[in-house]
C-alpha cells in the first residue's frame, strides 16, 4: 500500500489538477478537423519564429543602428554648442545656423533668456526618447528637453547653454532606422506566402482522406460506393486499398450467405408446402387440426429466422415520407382501439432503406400495440440525425434486462421483445437494420410509465 501511496503522489506532482484542468480548456477551445489542426502545426511554429526573430531585430538591429543614428545627431549638436562658446560674438548665430543646415541637415535657432518647457509624458514606444536622452546626458551635459511626437517628420531637442536656449529641428530619419518597416513588410509578406502554399498544399493533402471517410460512412450506412479510388499519400492510399480489401471480402461474405440462405429458404419450404399439401389432401379431420396449426406457426418462425438472418443489405435506399408511415400505424392502432399519436419536427422526407424502416418501427410500434393502450411518437429530422422517441404506458422493461431483450431469441417474462412470430427477434431485428443505417436503437423508462424506445439514425 505504501507503494501505491507513493506512485499516487509522484503522479500527482507530475500532473498537478491544475495542469489537467488547463489541458481539457485546451482540448474543448482546440479545433478538432485534421486540416484545422494541420495547419495550426504549420502556421503556429512559423509565427513564433517569425516574432522571435522580430522581437530579436527590435531589440538588436534597430537599437544599434538608432543609437549610431542619434549618436551622430547629438555629435553633430554637440559640435553646434561648442562653436556658440568659442564664439560668443556672433550674436545673429547666421553663419552657424548656415552651416548647420547646409553642411549637417539640422534647424537651428537660439533664444535669448530663454526656458525649458515642462517635460512631455513619455510616448508609448519611447526607444528613441530613451536613446537621444542618454546620448545628450553622456555628449553634450546640458539640461534639455525633447519632442518626438509633435510632427512626425521632424525630431525637437532644446538645450539650456546659460541663459540662452538652443532649439535643434532633425529630420526623424537622421535619429533612428527608419526602414525598420521594410523589414516588418517583407516578414509579413512571406509568411502570407508560406501560408497560402501550406492551405493549398494541406487542401490536397486532406481531400483524398475526407473522400476515404466519405466511403467508409457510406459503406457503414449500407449506402452504394461510387466513384472512389485511393488517391494521395502513401500511407493514405495504403489505408484506402485495405479499406477496400475489407469492403470486398465483407460483401463476398454477405453473398455467400445470401445464396445460402436463398437455397435453405427454397428447401424448408418445400418441404412446408409437401407437408400442407397432405394435410389438405387428408381432409378435415379433427385429430390433424393440430398438426395444420404447427405447420404455419412454423413457417411463420422460419420467416422470422430467415428475415433475421438474411436482413436487408441488399435494399437501395430510397425516399420515405414519415407522416405517411406513421399515419398508417396510427390507423392500425385505432382499429384495435388503441390510441397513437404523433409529432413530427423538420424535413418529412427521409433517405432510408423504405422496407427495412418500416419494419424497424413497426416492430417497435407492433411491440406497444401488444402491451400499452397508448403510444405517442415525437419524430425530429435534423440536418445530421433522424431520432425517433417512441413512448407507451405498458409495463416497461427492467433495467437490468434493456441490453438482453435486443439478443436474438431472448425473451422476459412479460415477452416484450415478441413479434407477431412469437419467436423473441422483435428487437433484435430493429437493432440489426438500426445499425445496418449507421444508427442505434436504445431504451429507458417513459414520463407515461410504460417504455421509452429510442431510434437515432443518421440523416
Amino acid at each position: 500500500m505504501a507503494i501505491f501511496d507513493m506512485l499516487k503522489r509522484d503522479a500527482g506532482r507530475i500532473n498537478p489538477p491544475g495542469w489537467r484542468a488547463l489541458t481539457r480548456w485546451m482540448r474543448r477551445r482546440l479545433p478538432t478537423g485534421l486540416y484545422t489542426r494541420s495547419l495550426l502545426i504549420v502556421i503556429l511554429p512559423m509565427l513564433l519564429l517569425q516574432t522571435v526573430v522580430a522581437a530579436l531585430f527590435m531589440e538588436r538591429h534597430w537599437r544599434m543602428v538608432t543609437e549610431r543614428l542619434s549618436e551622430g545627431t547629438i555629435r553633430d549638436i554637440a559640435g553646434i554648442i561648442e562653436v556658440i562658446h568659442t564664439y560668443p560674438q556672433d550674436s545673429n548665430y547666421e553663419q552657424i545656423t548656415k552651416i548647420a543646415e547646409d553642411a549637417l541637415n539640422l534647424t537651428i535657432a537660439v533664444e535669448e533668456n530663454g526656458q525649458l518647457p515642462s517635460p512631455r509624458p513619455r510616448p508609448f514606444f519611447a526607444i528613441l526618447d530613451n536613446i537621444l536622452a542618454d546620448q545628450i546626458t553622456d555628449q553634450i551635459k546640458l539640461p534639455f528637453w525633447i519632442d518626438t511626437v509633435g510632427d512626425s517628420r521632424l525630431v525637437e531637442i532644446r538645450v539650456k547653454i546659460d541663459t540662452r536656449v538652443l532649439r535643434v529641428f532633425a529630420r526623424r530619419g537622421s535619429t533612428y532606422a527608419s526602414n525598420t518597416h521594410i523589414f516588418l513588410i517583407w516578414m509579413v509578406g512571406t509568411a502570407f506566402v508560406l501560408v497560402v502554399i501550406s492551405i493549398l498544399f494541406l487542401r490536397g493533402q486532406i481531400r483524398p482522406i475526407l473522400s476515404l471517410a466519405r466511403a467508409a460512412e457510406s459503406f457503414g450506412k449500407g449506402q452504394k460506393m461510387e466513384g472512389y479510388s485511393p488517391r494521395g499519400a502513401d500511407e493514405v492510399r495504403r489505408a484506402g486499398l485495405a479499406f477496400i480489401q475489407m469492403r470486398e471480402r465483407i460483401e463476398r461474405q454477405m453473398e455467400q450467405r445470401t445464396a445460402m440462405l436463398a437455397g435453405i429458404s427454397h428447401d424448408l419450404r418445400t418441404i412446408l408446402t409437401r407437408f400442407k399439401l397432405q394435410l389438405a389432401l387428408s381432409g378435415d379431420r379433427p385429430e390433424l387440426s393440430g398438426m395444420g396449426q404447427d405447420v404455419d406457426d412454423m413457417q411463420s418462425m422460419l420467416e422470422g429466422y430467415l428475415a433475421f438472418a438474411k436482413g436487408e443489405a441488399e435494399e437501395d435506399f430510397g425516399e420515405l415520407r414519415l407522416s405517411e408511415l406513421l399515419e398508417k400505424f396510427r390507423a392500425e392502432f385505432a382499429l384495435r382501439g388503441k390510441t397513437m399519436t404523433y409529432s413530427i419536427e423538420g424535413d418529412d422526407r427521409i433517405a432510408v432503406r423504405p422496407s427495412a424502416f418500416m419494419r424497424l418501427v413497426g416492430n417497435l410500434v407492433s411491440n406497444s400495440e401488444r402491451y400499452a393502450q397508448s403510444l405517442h411518437i415525437e419524430a425530429r429530422h435534423s440536418a445530421k440525425w433522424l431520432t425517433l422517441t417512441l413512448d407507451d404506458d405498458g409495463p416497461g422493461i427492467p433495467v437490468e434486462s434493456r441490453e438482453d431483450v435486443f439478443k436474438p431469441f431472448h425473451r422476459l417474462d412479460e415477452a416484450r421483445n415478441l413479434d407477431a412470430s412469437g419467436t423473441g427477434l422483435g428487437l433484435a431485428i430493429a437493432l440489426d437494420i438500426a445499425r445496418s443505417h449507421g444508427g442505434n436503437v436504445t431504451l429507458d423508462k417513459s414520463p407515461q410509465g410504460g417504455l421509452r424506445a429510442i431510434v437515432r439514425l443518421p440523416a
